[in-house]
């Protein structure tokens, strides 16, 4: 018999925070959304392909977290927009990928640099706070990927030419072996375009130096 949940439990009321800030940015999805006179779902598919050259169907509702159905809803509407376009999978020319146009990329472009409530509400806390409330958000993001309950992120951590605590210091401490620069924990990416899957024995390594660090 599964044990009931105690609603007072430190856990429980982070969970409930987060609902909370969810729903905020909820708001502002659909606000930029509205801009570039998209849905919510549709203006996230467009911001997953931005930084890639294409993705399947699969790929793209496992990211966003829905249905195969809704996602091909949303990209068929995409496509009747001229904002996405359909193309032979690499390497495999009987499967389809879905690729950004470049009118796709202008709506994308034209709705970017809102400010948001979440971001204002981040901008509240100290240089510190942000600091922390970062690397909190990183290590739960990666519990999420190792429990199967999202994809793997596009994240500093799991990316093959992340090398944590390679230098001396506390100001920039880590190494991006992509641009070969140094760089500090408060510039730890969540979603990086240039990111490559490390292999799961890597990342797990990875990860280990990371946390002893």
């Amino acid at each position: 018999m599964e044990t009931p949940k105690d609603p007072t439990s430190i856990d429980n009321r982070i969970s409930e925070g987060l609902t909370r800030i969810a729903i905020a940015m909820r708001s502002d999805e659909w606000s930029k959304a509205e801009k570039a006179g998209l849905k919510p779902t549709q203006l996230a598919i467009l911001e997953f392909l931005a930084g890639r050259d294409s993705a399947r169907v699969k790929e793209i509702a496992a990211h966003l977290g829905v249905s195969q159905p809704t996602a091909t809803d949303s990209i068929a509407a995409l496509e009747r927009k001229g904002l996405v376009a359909k193309e032979s999978a690499p390497g495999d020319k009987r499967a389809t990928a879905i690729r950004i146009t470049t009118e796709g990329m202008a709506a994308f472009g034209s709705v970017s640099p809102i400010e948001t409530a979440a971001m204002e509400a981040a901008r509240s806390l100290s240089p510190g706070e942000q600091e922390g409330l970062l690397l909190s958000l990183v290590k739960m993001i990666r519990h999420l990927q190792e429990a199967d309950a999202i994809p793997i992120q596009r994240m500093c951590t799991s990316c093959r030419y992340f090398r944590p605590y390679q230098h001396s210091g506390a100001a920039k401490p880590h190494h991006c072996n992509f641009v070969n620069a140094a760089f500090g924990r408060n510039e730890l990416r969540i979603d990086c375009r240039d990111h490559e899957t490390a292999d799961p024995a890597t990342r797990a390594a990875t990860w280990d130096a990371f946390e002893k660090g």
